[in-house]
């Protein structure tokens, strides 16, 4: 008995090992949003960390874990360190910036996992509105593979990009700025 036991573990094993082997090598979460807003209004809220504090999902998930900014809160360079119980610890650094069409970051994640990806926002103009588009990928390692078979991480992550997107879109649209 003990042996089928351990001949169903193994193949168990084998056949989620396989399942990962078969995973995509990156990985891409997006959502987008219409804002009834220029580009110029949005991109001030997406390329400055501190006012990004107000409609991130991740503060408002976590309010009280520990936020530090590190030298400019706008632009390339600006960098937003973050520890707490739900949220893990990180660090993100704007890299990249076209004024009223796109903000990239680099997100380094130090728990609850390693790991090291690219987060953006591009901006496109549809007459007096603007489409958001919020977007985070990086490489997908065997771990993240594995994980992936028994955890959908796209809803996950996409859940919080449309509550955040949402909360962008009331503080733009209200004028709370």
């Amino acid at each position: 008995m003990l042996t089928y036991i351990l001949l169903l573990l193994v193949l168990a094993v084998a056949v989620i090992l396989v399942l990962a082997s078969k995973k995509p090598d990156e990985f891409r979460v997006t959502r987008n949003i219409i804002i009834n807003a220029p580009a110029s209004i949005i991109f001030e809220q997406v390329n400055d960390l501190e006012k990004s504090q107000k409609w991130s999902p991740w503060v408002e998930m976590e309010p009280d874990a520990d936020y530090k900014f590190e030298g400019q809160k706008t632009g390339v360079g600006a960098t937003l360190h973050w520890e707490g119980k739900k949220t893990g610890k990180g660090t993100m650094v704007i890299t990249e910036v076209k004024p009223d069409e796109l903000v990239r970051n680099r997100l380094e994640f130090y728990k609850p996992m390693r790991a090291t990806n690219t987060a953006e926002f591009k901006l496109d103009i549809q007459g007096d509105k603007t489409q958001v588009t919020w977007t985070l990928y990086g490489p997908n390692n065997f771990i993240g593979k594995v994980m992936s078979l028994f955890m959908n991480c796209e809803k996950m992550v996409g859940d919080q990009f449309e509550k955040g997107l949402s909360n962008l879109k009331v503080i733009v649209e209200s004028k709370k700025l």
